[in-house]
């Protein structure tokens, strides 16, 4: 024994359930490409979850962006607000469609979209609006809707990559636009490797969705037995998920309870350890608003300052704990001011992502591993030696 702990990494998927067994099923059938019966039960259960008229599971949630940027139909000259605190695929799925990108500063509290911001930056060129609920915690969406309440021709986009499971006013996260992005990616709740889905949550886009989603073909249309045969329709591109992947994608989702449960149990962990120590280490732990149900994918914590920041993160993974920080902001990235309709200024964004470091999170963090990473952390801010 040589009494040297094992490092707590940051994130850790985890089988869950019969996610094996379902795999080999596929390879088994011979079915292993997209549209399979996999697919369908995973698609019936999202379906289910959040009340979509219909699910399209593709092979991320960039994919899935980058359709519903395809569904809009951008020309030259719109823009898409999105925020500057988010990954950089939000924006890019609509700039690689030819739009403009106006950035959005995020409110404090949430660190979801700004609505005040929002409406300042909103005129006739704006085309659609991507909330992103931060840490699956809903962003102000009844603000957001009311500062849109005059432009309807405004498409809502909610990338929901966070917030699968989470709620706003008792409504499922991902049925609150027209359109909405879910991640399967390996850090998230429910994973199968690389996977997303695209939430059609309007029927007037569930026919134009399914053609450009099978490579602009009516493919879709030929196997309801809607036409006797399908050709080239449309433009699209190869969305569709492996039915292997959404094989263990079903198996997940199966599971979606337990797994849940383990995360809210390690979130209320974190959250009861640390909020007595808040005030005095200089911390602010996740604030979830009245109305709003987390889904637990993360916790964070906001310091002092960077400075503090980048030292808590060093001296954490010396010890042996892996959190990490999170965004860089895409309004003052060399890409996004090349796709910026216009300069935006977003200092809430600014100071956030210099003070905002995550603890390690997943399923399946063991208890006492848990106390590890608060220990540390509390150490660590203390200035304490390792």
């Amino acid at each position: 024994m040589t009494g040297v702990s094992e490092t707590i990494p940051f994130n850790r998927a985890a089988i869950e359930g019969t996610e094996l067994d379902y795999i080999q099923a596929t390879l088994q059938s011979g079915h292993t490409s997209s549209s399979g019966e996999f697919a369908r039960r995973a698609g019936t259960i999202l379906q289910q979850v959040t009340g979509a008229e219909e699910v399209l599971l593709t092979t991320s949630c960039t994919a899935a962006l980058e359709l519903s940027g395809m569904l809009l139909d951008l020309q030259p000259g719109d823009a898409v607000v999105v925020p500057s605190f988010t990954f950089t695929t939000t924006a890019l799925a609509f700039a690689r469609q030819g739009a403009r990108i106006l950035f959005c500063d995020i409110e404090p509290r949430t660190l979801g979209l700004d609505p005040a911001h929002l409406a300042s930056l909103l005129d006739d060129s704006v085309r659609a609006v991507v909330p992103v609920h931060y840490a699956g915690i809903a962003c102000d969406m009844g603000a957001v809707s009311e500062v849109l309440a005059d432009r309807p021709n405004i498409a809502v986009i909610e990338d929901n990559a966070h917030g699968l499971f989470g709620r706003w006013r008792n409504q499922p996260l991902g049925s609150l636009g027209r359109f909405a992005t879910l991640s399967f990616h390996e850090t998230k709740n429910i994973v199968c490797g690389e996977g997303g889905a695209l939430l059609l949550n309007e029927a007037r886009d569930v026919d134009r969705a399914r053609v450009l989603y099978d490579k602009g073909t009516n493919r879709r249309a030929f196997h309801l037995g809607q036409v006797d045969k399908y050709s080239w329709q449309d433009t699209g591109s190869s969305f569709g998920l492996s039915d292997t992947l959404a094989a263990y994608l079903f198996g997940q989702l199966e599971q979606r309870a337990p797994i849940q449960a383990k995360r809210q149990k390690l979130f209320d962990f974190y959250a009861d350890a640390l909020a007595p120590q808040a005030e005095r280490l200089e911390l602010r732990l996740p604030v979830v608003p009245a109305g709003a149900e987390s889904a637990h994918h993360m916790f964070y914590l906001l310091v002092r300052d960077q400075q503090t920041r980048d030292r808590v993160l060093q001296d954490m993974r010396a010890a042996g704990v892996q959190p990490t920080f999170h965004y860089v902001p895409l309004h003052s990235s060399e890409a996004g001011r090349r796709f910026a309709a216009r300069p935006t200024k977003c200092p809430v964004t600014d100071d956030v992502s210099g003070r905002l470091l995550r603890l390690p999170f997943f399923n399946n963090l063991k208890a006492d591993d848990a106390q590890r990473v608060v220990d540390t952390l509390v150490r660590v801010l203390e200035g304490q030696p390792k």
